[in-house]
């Protein structure tokens, strides 16, 4: 597919660019790459894997530059990604997805933006920005089903905390390294070091620069509440563990004594006092005992 730059971006035929050589966008696959690359006169020396690219970046060359994305779902963070290669040069992008993910961003763009792809800069713009155009709703989310784990430690209902935090912690560092790509591709761009934008819609990359800053900046921040809410999480179980140590502990306290007494009268000499009437002052040495130790530790607010 190619999109004619203009207010608004309008698709042609391979016949009617080749007619007015218009700057446009070229929408292809890797089947294809090569000759639509050698059709806008782009020269890449290095083999389109598609399925091999695992990071966002830029690569400047002499007469063009090379973009990769690596895009997350949001719907599935730790699962498969998008993919794309980009292109561009002095007058034309060519972007080399195997999938339908930027023909529906293109359309995206066609049916929301008033001011769709004037330039390739404003295009870009629009391109990237829907990468994450939905990111900030995802990450409300996330806060969101902290907030209930949360609540659910304060609650001390903690059986299944542990196997849904964990995930989410996960899916969180994800985020913030593609957000930190992210923040370092549109750098690149805003920097223009082939000089293939115009210096007055630079502006452009950097509202996409500040865009990503402010959304690792929102998942380095939930990344930090979920550190908070293991901590919670954490302590109740401290808490927890400390009350059943506490427990047995005023249990031997209380069965030391006795034990004690019952090893040494147990013994059953001849001679033993009380051996023939059942040891009446060995049992009432021990109800005065357990009494004393109940009264120590109900002073001492153990139990």
């Amino acid at each position: 597919m190619i999109y004619k730059f203009g207010e608004r971006l309008t698709e042609i035929s391979q016949e009617e660019w080749e007619k007015e050589k218009c700057p446009a966008v070229f929408l292809t696959d890797s089947n294809h790459a090569e000759e639509t690359l050698a059709t806008v006169g782009i020269i890449y020396e290095s083999e389109i894997q598609i399925a091999k690219i695992g990071f966002c970046k830029i690569e400047n060359q002499q007469e063009c530059m090379v973009g990769t994305f690596c895009i997350p779902k949001l719907l599935d963070v730790l699962g498969s990604r998008y993919r794309m290669y980009m292109f561009v040069n002095e007058n034309n992008v060519v972007i080399v997805d195997d999938e339908t993910f930027s023909e529906r961003l293109i359309n995206r763009i066609k049916r929301k933006r008033m001011h769709q792809g004037e330039t390739k800069e404003r295009f870009l713009y629009n391109y990237i920005a829907e990468f994450m155009s939905r990111d900030l709703e995802i990450l409300v989310a996330y806060e969101r089903r902290l907030l209930r784990m949360e609540e659910d430690v304060s609650q001390d209902h903690t059986d299944t905390i542990q196997n849904r935090l964990m995930p989410i912690r996960r899916e969180l560092l994800n985020l913030r390294s593609y957000y930190d790509e992210m923040m370092d591709l549109t750098k690149e761009l805003e920097e223009n070091e082939n000089g293939l934008f115009l210096n007055d819609q630079l502006k452009y990359f950097g509202t996409l620069t500040d865009r990503a800053d402010r959304l690792m900046s929102r998942t380095s921040h939930l990344l930090e509440y979920a550190r908070q809410v293991k901590e919670a999480y954490q302590s109740q179980i401290d808490n927890r563990q400390n009350n059943n140590m506490q427990f047995l502990t005023v249990i031997s306290t209380i069965f030391f004594p006795l034990t004690l007494i019952t090893g040494w009268f147990g013994m059953n000499f001849k001679d033993m006092p009380g051996l023939e009437n059942g040891y009446p002052a060995v049992m009432a040495l021990s109800i005065v005992i357990i009494v004393i130790c109940i009264l120590i530790f109900k002073k001492k607010k153990i139990i």
